[in-house]
């Protein structure tokens, strides 16, 4: 397949325009925000771009359009930050989000949660991992002893798994500082981690145990050079997050795809069954956004331990409320 190459005019372009109102009596009537595309653009993070997540998703998709009675086209981007100002402007419509950049989606982009996704296991919860070449001898202990000793790759700033995860859990905890830990500190995608560390590059770098899958089936000898050393407590799912503007019937039509699609028995069930685990899927399972809470507290952590370094206290005293009410939130509910 061919290379995708969206120039900014050809996405704006796929972005609706408001439809026209006719005019009633000698005032108008209000136009609608309503956003009703011609042609649905869906935001798929891919370091590769289309050669490496096209086969995957391009079944998905086409299942999709089919469904909903709209054509749908693909937009691939290298990391979260570029797919969330797609979502802002309009210019994409509906995202495979990891949890935090779907909540930045949420408070940025007028984004809204329609589905989260659920393992070939059953789970709808991944882990974070600190993954070093195998046979280095490299322990946890090492790596947290600092010393400047290592070279270290972290994720994307706006990866769950890749940098949020591991401070909030494994770094923050201990009052370890990365750039004050380590001799360098790289930030990537996983799988580039996942190589540096593979090829001796990096000494240590965060990964999640859905890449570990992924490296195994389409590159195993890579895999076989790595091994993990920390794994988080478990993280919320991937979701399926829309922009919330799009027009309602067409909101539900994709809701109502998403959340039967490789459902039932039969051989078109079969089908699409084949086409979740070629993503690592098993099903995508009814969300909302209050699925994202416990991320939302992860964020409001972060931003409290950096505030706290800055010695900022008005940033302080804002994200320990923010995190004190997600707690309470959490402590009410059933």
């Amino acid at each position: 397949m061919s290379r995708i190459a969206l120039s900014r005019r050809a996405l704006l372009a796929a972005g609706a325009a408001l439809p026209l109102v006719a005019c009633g009596g000698e005032q108008a009537a209000p136009a609608t925000d309503a956003l009703s595309p011609a042609e649905l653009i869906f935001s798929i993070l891919s370091a590769e771009g289309q050669a490496s997540a096209g086969p995957l998703w391009q079944p998905l998709l086409d299942d999709m359009a089919a469904a909903i009675g709209v054509p749908v086209k693909p937009f691939f981007g290298s990391n979260y930050t570029i797919l969330v100002q797609a979502m802002e402007s309009a210019q994409t419509h509906v995202a495979w989000f990891s949890a935090k950049p779907a909540i930045e989606a949420i408070d940025r982009a007028k984004g809204e949660v329609v589905a989260r996704i659920v393992d070939p296991e059953g789970r709808d919860s991944y882990q974070s991992t600190l993954i070093v070449k195998a046979g280095s001898g490299i322990t946890l202990d090492d790596v947290l002893a600092c010393g400047k000793r290592h070279d270290f790759g972290i994720g994307d700033a706006q990866s769950t798994s890749g940098t949020l995860a591991p401070m909030t859990f494994l770094f923050n905890p201990r009052s370890v500082v990365p750039a004050d830990c380590f001799r360098t500190v790289r930030s990537a995608n996983h799988q580039a981690n996942a190589f540096g560390v593979a090829s001796g590059v990096l000494d240590v770098a965060t990964s999640n145990t859905v890449n570990t899958v992924f490296l195994k089936r389409q590159n195993p000898q890579i895999a076989a050079q790595i091994e993990e050393i920390w794994t988080s407590p478990p993280i919320p799912e991937s979701g399926i997050v829309v922009r919330e503007d799009l027009e309602p019937a067409l909101k539900e039509k994709i809701r109502g795809f998403f959340l039967g699609y490789g459902q039932g028995t039969g051989t078109e069930a079969d089908r699409q069954k084949a086409v979740l685990a070629g993503l690592n899927y098993s099903a995508f399972r009814a969300a909302d956004d209050s699925y994202l809470d416990p991320v939302r507290e992860m964020v409001a952590d972060q931003k409290l331990q950096e505030a706290r370094a800055k010695g900022d206290q008005a940033a302080a005293t804002a994200a320990e409320a923010d995190l004190n009410a997600l707690r309470a939130k959490r402590e009410v509910q059933p």
